[in-house]
């Protein structure tokens, strides 16, 4: 009787896992680590962003990424701060680019003090505030 039930159980774990593997993610675009899809994606990404100063200024080129785009919800601006929190600007972004995807835009005259070395840029949701990946960058010598 014992053979039988290890017998059974068996087949049960082997069917499980076979369902499993092949119930993968239907969304090509899924990650393949997590099985989530751009609908699941809460915050905008920071690409990249770049520093150029001239004088007492400088601008901040943000590419971001904001898959879930629309009118009702989307990546609405950024913030700039220093690598220990000390928040330099904000940028607001006043409509989706949902057609035009990720994209790239830049703030202009941001003064940043001559002793920060590097900034943090975090992108922002309309509905879900800040968060997502951000990114580092060095300011350039002035």
């Amino acid at each position: 009787m014992l053979t039988v039930v290890v017998a059974a159980v068996g087949l049960a774990v082997v069917g499980l896992a076979a369902c499993q593997q092949s119930a993968g993610p239907q969304d090509p675009a899924a990650d393949p680590s997590t099985g989530a899809t751009a609908a699941d994606q809460r915050y905008p990404d920071v690409l990249d962003a770049v520093v150029t100063c001239e004088g007492e200024t400088c601008d901040v080129e943000v590419t971001i990424s904001s898959p879930y785009d629309t009118a009702q919800r989307y990546a609405d601006g950024w913030r700039v701060s220093t690598p220990d929190g000390e928040v330099l600007g904000e940028h607001t972004l006043t409509h989706d680019h949902a057609s035009e995807q990720p994209f790239t835009r830049t703030q202009r005259g941001l003064e940043i003090p001559d002793d920060v070395g590097s900034i943090v840029v975090q992108g922002r949701d309309q509905e879900f505030g800040f968060g997502g990946r951000t990114v580092t960058v060095p300011v350039p010598d002035r």
